[in-house]
């Protein structure tokens, strides 16, 4: 759930209100124009109740979001639901919030009417006690609804008895414009001029806070004199007369025509960016000779100044963002200019630049910048698939960035998403070529992280076919690995053994380690376990390990030391199998790698039953059974790590007892895959190691 970035005001009775709506209803949508404050007061309820909520809150952002089919797939990277599975969006959804005492916020449904309500039937049906908080300028128009509207905050007049120092709207305005101008003090002299401001502002609350920003240069009776002169169209007009979205606009038309005009144009081209983005992408996308890449920086500076731009500043960088309605009114403008498709083509240019230079630096020591950065940058990902998808002769550079991007979908937790991408891209280009052959190879490994060993044969088959026909010898070796994962996964290890020792053969002088040299290894390795051939598979992992501590590669170290348990723990050696295992855990908790956590855990529960801790392994088996159910596939199918599973669960109810043993299961089915992961690793809290 987002932080609360500024305090809040006034709308004690509203709060009040939705509180007992939602303690009585089951769904309450909160609705309202734009700029009133839906997002803000939803917010300050969710951190009130937090509390009455044992599974959390959940907040779910849909404004930027263009493409209806993938509200359901947004929600679930919302939850944390490990969008592994090749099921159904609404089925796996349903399974995570199933039973779970949770309150779930989507905010700004407007434009996605159809696609939210149908998805909140679904998951009101599957859990009964889940509470689901919407905000939208309409109602969902669902017959269980309790629909509970945001009105603008009251103005000085409407009650004659109250006192102006504590109305709403003026205490608003006081708050903003001590945050501008630490010294302004609401007195005698101008309560007058603040109140009238507040009356002209009908008291919606964006408004009110970009008057309130030009404190900066100008006085309350100036700002007052400006605005009157902005709205002199609507003179001899009653309050209640005047639209309060024409207010709302007219506000916005009248701070940007206090921005200088460079300003104004960066405004207008900074709206093609899809939530928040970085200073250097601001230089790349909006500058030209009318705005010099060198001017940009303190242009933004300036549109910080006046509230335009909101600030985001963490220990991953700075980040800027247009809020929604200011964002909406900058793409206006930029159509008015006739520029959309031209920044729509430069922010999809530096995307795709983007997404080659982090294909590029993934297998080294910057990797998990890296895959903090493209999670970051998903917003702005999906926005420029979705332009060259419908761009007539640019589909190729959709399947050109998602290929590039194979890391994200694997590794960053958008793995649905990612097969869902890569299905549309390649139907939209159907002739061989080069790019269609890197995103088939992608797509087979997308699938096998699902589980779907036979789509993933399909998709590694075709790839190798075309990769023929175009003469594309480096899709041909990947495509046989990705061959050899997908029959790993079916338990035909020997084909799995040609396949992958190909696939390594081919590699070795290539200076990519991802995804065909090292995984290939790793995966072999666990073939060579099966078949028996321990210590091949351990020194086969040594290797892997040490090349992976000289690149600074992590991703796969995880993996080798996960797998190296495996060959640790049959040839007798228990305890340095555990150690390898919870290296792999720790590693992991860097990246939103469901699957990869899960297999862990499925050996990590084996071992302790061998070190005789059954009550452990009982509760991290529950935690699995759970978390399985909802990423999809239960040990993807795959033959290696279902019978270790079979085996594990029996030995541990031989040593429990039937009883005991379903008391601990069931004590860690409420567990997340996070608590799980501490439980394994017999930490006090959850935090990553430092790097």
């Amino acid at each position: 759930m987002p932080a609360e970035l500024t305090s809040f005001v006034g709308r004690t009775r509203l709060l009040a209100n939705l509180k007992r709506h939602l303690s009585e209803s089951n769904l309450v949508t909160v609705t309202g124009i734009g700029g009133v404050g839906k997002s803000r007061t939803v917010l300050r309820l969710a951190h009130q109740v937090r509390s009455q909520f044992e599974d959390g809150v959940w907040f779910a952002d849909l404004a930027r979001l263009q493409d209806a089919g993938m509200v359901k797939n947004t929600i679930a990277s919302a939850l944390g639901v490990a969008d592994q599975s090749a099921r159904g969006e609404s089925e796996s959804l349903s399974e995570w919030v199933r039973d779970r005492s949770m309150l779930l916020i989507l905010d700004t449904c407007e434009h996605l009417i159809e696609g939210c309500a149908e998805l909140i039937d679904e998951l009101l049906r599957s859990n009964p006690q889940l509470k689901i908080l919407a905000t939208s300028r309409q109602s969902l128009h669902l017959t269980y609804e309790h629909v509970v509207p945001v009105p603008p905050l009251a103005v000085p007049g409407d009650n004659p008895d109250e006192n102006l120092f504590t109305n709403e709207s003026v205490q608003l305005f006081a708050a903003r414009a001590g945050a501008v101008v630490p010294d302004f003090v609401l007195d005698e002299q101008n309560i007058g001029s603040v109140a009238e401001l507040c009356r002209r502002l009908d008291g919606i609350p964006l408004a009110i806070e970009l008057a309130a920003v030009r404190l900066r240069a100008l006085s309350v009776e100036q700002i007052l004199g400006l605005l009157t002169d902005r709205f002199s169209l609507l003179a001899g007009a009653s309050r209640t007369a005047l639209p309060r979205h024409q207010t709302l606009r007219a506000a916005i038309g009248w701070s940007h025509e206090l921005c200088e005009p460079a300003e104004r144009l960066l405004w207008a081209r900074l709206s093609v960016f899809s939530g928040d983005f970085e200073l250097d992408a601001a230089r790349f996308v909006c500058s030209d000779d009318r705005l010099p890449a060198e001017d940009i920086t303190d242009m933004v500076t300036g549109l910080v100044e006046k509230s335009i731009l909101l600030i985001k500043s963490d220990h991953a960088g700075v980040r800027y963002k247009l809020i929604d309605t200011l964002a909406e009114y900058g793409e206006e403008w930029l159509d008015k200019l006739g520029e959309t498709q031209n920044m729509r083509q430069k922010h999809l240019a530096y995307y795709l630049s983007l997404a080659r230079r982090s294909e590029d630096a993934w297998s080294g020591p910057r990797q998990i910048y890296w895959f903090v950065r493209m999670r970051q940058e998903h917003d702005n990902v999906r926005l420029a698939l979705e332009h060259a998808l419908r761009t007539p002769g640019e589909s190729i550079l959709a399947l050109e960035l998602l290929s590039s991007l194979w890391f994200m979908w694997i590794c960053c937790g958008f793995i649905r998403e990612g097969r869902i991408y890569l299905e549309r891209a390649l139907r939209a280009n159907p002739q061989p070529s080069k790019e269609r052959c890197k995103a088939l190879w992608v797509l087979s490994y997308v699938r096998s992280a699902q589980g779907d060993s036979a789509g993933a044969l399909e998709a590694a088959e075709q790839c190798s076919s075309e990769a023929v026909l175009v003469g594309d010898s480096r899709a041909v070796i990947l495509a046989s690995k990705m061959q050899g994962t997908a029959a790993l996964l079916q338990g035909d290890l020997q084909k799995a053994s040609a396949l992958l020792g190909m696939a390594i053969e081919f590699n070795t002088g290539n200076k990519e380690l991802n995804p065909g040299l090292l995984p290939a290894i790793v995966e072999l390795s666990i073939v060579l376990t099966t078949q028996g051939e321990l210590y091949e598979a351990e020194s086969l992992l040594v290797d892997v390990l040490q090349v992976c501590k000289e690149r600074g590669e992590l991703w796969v170290s995880s993996y080798a030391s996960w797998a190296l348990a495996l060959p640790l723990m049959s040839t007798g050696r228990p305890e340095a199998a555990l150690t390898s295992a919870q290296e792999g855990l720790r590693i992991k908790r860097y990246f939103h790698d469901t699957v990869g956590t899960m297999m862990a855990l499925e050996t990590t529960a084996r071992i302790m039953v061998s070190l005789n801790q059954p009550d452990r392994a009982a509760r991290v088996l529950g935690a699995l059974h759970q978390n399985w159910r909802a990423a999809g596939l239960p040990m993807l199918g795959a033959p290696f790590l279902t019978i270790e599973h079979e085996r594990a669960v029996k030995e541990c109810q031989k040593l429990l007892g039937e009883g005991a043993y379903k008391a601990a299961f069931d004590m860690g089915t409420k567990l997340d895959l996070d608590e799980a992961t501490t439980l394994a690793l017999d930490e006090l809290d959850g935090d990553p190691p430092s790097v």
